[in-house]
C-alpha cells in the first residue's frame, strides 16, 4: 500500500466527516512532492514555527510595549495559547488538529510592532495606497516576505492555511476577503474555531495581565457575574489562598468554561444543520462556531469592562499615541531618505513600490527593533 494513503486512512477513521482532511487539500501555489510521513498541514506548521516572522512575535506587543515588563503576553505568548485552546476545541470536535495549529500559529504573522497601534497608523500613513490589514499582511509574509527556499518565494503554503489567515477574524479583527480563496464561502470549522480561541485568550490573559499590572482592581470585578460565579466556588475546594492564586484559579476556570460552552454550542449547531462535509461547512451563510446567547451575555460585561478600565486607561492610551508617532515619524522619514534603508530593503524597493517596501519593512520590525531603529534615527547621541 502506498505510504501516503495512511493519512487518508487516519483522517477517515478519526477525524469526523466535515473536518477538513488533508487529503483534500487544494495544495500548493507551487507544487511540490508530499512527504512520506508529515500531511501537508504538519509541514505548513513546522514551516511556520521555522520562519523569521513566528520567532518575531517574541518580542511584539499585545497590549504592553515589550521594554514594560517580562511578565506581560507577547504576540508569541499569545498564539502559544491560542494554538493550545484551539486544538483542544478541534480534538473534542474531531476536526483537523494539525490544520487547527498551523492556524493558530499563523494568525499574527501580518501583526506590526506596538500592536493594534501599530496597524492603525501604518493603515493612516497607506490610505490612499491600498492601507495595512495584518490579516493580508501575513498572506504577504508566506507568500513573499520570507525567504527560505531556492525553489518559490515565501513558504509556500496550503491553500486551506492561506484561506484561514486571510479569513480570520475576531472581537478585535476583521475578516479580509480575497479573490482566489473563495471570498465568497464560510471559513473552514478549523479556521472558525481560531478565531473563537483568539478571543478567549484575549479576554483571559488581557485580565491577568490587567490585575498584574495595577490597571484592573478586584474590585472592578465584582459586579461581573462570569467572576464572582467562579470566586464562589472557590472557598469549597479552597479555604484559604492568597489574590495571586486565587487570580490563577479563576481565570482557569474561564477559559475551561468558555471552551466547553463552544464545544457544545458548536457540536449542536452541526447537528441541527445537518452537516455532513467539509464543503457543507463553507456553504454555511453564518459560521457554525459560537459561544451559546447565555455565554454570549455572560462575556459581554468582561469584554466592555477591558475596553473601559485596561484598553482605555491613560497608561495604555499613552503607550499607544507614542506608538503611533514613532511608526508615523520612521515612515515619512524612509520614505523621505530611502537611501537610508539596508540594503535588502532597497533592493526591493527596486523592484516595485517604495511605499509598500517601507510599509513591509516596518510591519515587520519588533517593538525593540523599532525603538533602537528610532533612537539611532532621531537621537543625536547614538551610534547609528
Amino acid at each position: 500500500m502506498p505510504e501516503e494513503l495512511n493519512f487518508k486512512e487516519f483522517e477517515d477513521k478519526f477525524l469526523a466527516p466535515f473536518a477538513s482532511k488533508s487529503y483534500n487539500s487544494k495544495g500548493r501555489l507551487h507544487k511540490e512532492k508530499e512527504h512520506p510521513y508529515r500531511s501537508c498541514y504538519q509541514r505548513d506548521r513546522d514551516r511556520i514555527v521555522h520562519s523569521a516572522a513566528f520567532r518575531r512575535l517574541e518580542y511584539k506587543t499585545q497590549v504592553f510595549v515589550n521594554h514594560e515588563g517580562d511578565y506581560y503576553r507577547t504576540r508569541l505568548t499569545h498564539t502559544l495559547e491560542v494554538a493550545q485552546i484551539a486544538r483542544t476545541i478541534a480534538k473534542a470536535l474531531r476536526l483537523n488538529p494539525d490544520l487547527t495549529e498551523a492556524l493558530a500559529l499563523a494568525h499574527d504573522l501580518g501583526h506590526t510592532p506596538f500592536g493594534h497601534s501599530g496597524e492603525d497608523a501604518l493603515n493612516e500613513l497607506m490610505a490612499k495606497f491600498g492601507g495595512f490589514n495584518h490579516n493580508l499582511q501575513g498572506l504577504r509574509v508566506v507568500d513573499l516576505l520570507e525567504e527560505r527556499y531556492p525553489d518559490f518565494p515565501g513558504l509556500n503554503l496550503t491553500w486551506e492555511v492561506r484561506e484561514g489567515i486571510v479569513k480570520h477574524s475576531s472581537a478585535f479583527d476583521r475578516a479580509s476577503r480575497l479573490k482566489g480563496l473563495a471570498p465568497d464561502e464560510a471559513p473552514t470549522l478549523e479556521t472558525q474555531i481560531v478565531d473563537i480561541a483568539d478571543e478567549i485568550a484575549y479576554d483571559n490573559h488581557d485580565l491577568d495581565d490587567g490585575l498584574t499590572s495595577g490597571l484592573l482592581k478586584e474590585d472592578d470585578l465584582q459586579d461581573l457575574e462570569l467572576w464572582e460565579k467562579l470566586c464562589s466556588q472557590i472557598p469549597a475546594k479552597h479555604r484559604q489562598v492568597d489574590s495571586e492564586i486565587k487570580k490563577y484559579i479563576v481565570i482557569r476556570s474561564l477559559i475551561n468554561l468558555q471552551v466547553t460552552d463552544l464545544i457544545e454550542e458548536t457540536r449542536n449547531r452541526i447537528y441541527r444543520k445537518g452537516i455532513k462535509s467539509a464543503q457543507d461547512v463553507k456553504n454555511q451563510k453564518d459560521k457554525l462556531a459560537s459561544f451559546s446567547a447565555s455565554m454570549h451575555q455572560l462575556r459581554k460585561p468582561l469584554r466592555e469592562l477591558l475596553i473601559r478600565k485596561m484598553y482605555n486607561h491613560y497608561r495604555v492610551v499613552r503607550m499607544s499615541i507614542k506608538a503611533k508617532r514613532f511608526i508615523q515619524e520612521l515612515f515619512n522619514f524612509y520614505i523621505d531618505k530611502p537611501q537610508a534603508l539596508p540594503a535588502g530593503v532597497q533592493k526591493k524597493i527596486s523592484q516595485g513600490d517604495v511605499r509598500r517596501a517601507v510599509c513591509d519593512y516596518i510591519a515587520g520590525m519588533t517593538d525593540r527593533y523599532a525603538l533602537d531603529e528610532y533612537k539611532k534615527l532621531f537621537d543625536p547621541y547614538e551610534k547609528v
